[in-house]
């Protein structure tokens, strides 16, 4: 699993974000929770394994089974959204995972992101703001 560490968008704007995976997970749900601890967070949107968006209230995610990622798009966004989110994948076992802290603001943009990422992140891929 990888994605961005952050990303920003502006209050009653939107912010996606784009999880990738590799190949072999096609068919398996995708998840979006929020809250610190990847244990305990709160899971917010799923997919059934399909390519088909689902939504709930203000947040969609859809799987994109070609080019391995699922996107998750929150709308309307308020500074109640601001907090750490985890995309995932459901499998037996331990789930896979990727931790993404999404603000929100006027004029917000992302901090420098951590250094070390995993051996399948871009560099390019730090960080994925959106004003």
């Amino acid at each position: 699993m990888s994605g961005p560490w952050s990303v920003s968008g502006p209050r009653g704007g939107s912010a996606t974000i784009q999880c990738r995976y590799d190949p072999g997970w096609e068919s398996y749900s995708k998840w979006w929770c929020r809250g610190e601890s990847w244990g305990s967070c709160d899971t917010l949107l799923k997919t059934t394994g399909s390519e088909q968006t689902v939504r709930r209230g203000r947040m969609s995610i859809q799987d994109d089974h070609w080019r391995h990622r699922f996107t998750v798009t929150i709308e309307e966004l308020r500074a109640s959204d601001e907090d750490v989110y985890w995309c995932g994948i459901e499998k037996s076992g331990t789930d896979l995972g990727h931790q993404v802290r999404v603000y929100v603001g006027p004029g917000r943009t992302c901090p420098s992101c951590p250094q070390s990422l995993g051996p399948t992140m871009e560099q390019a891929e730090r960080s994925l703001c959106l004003h």
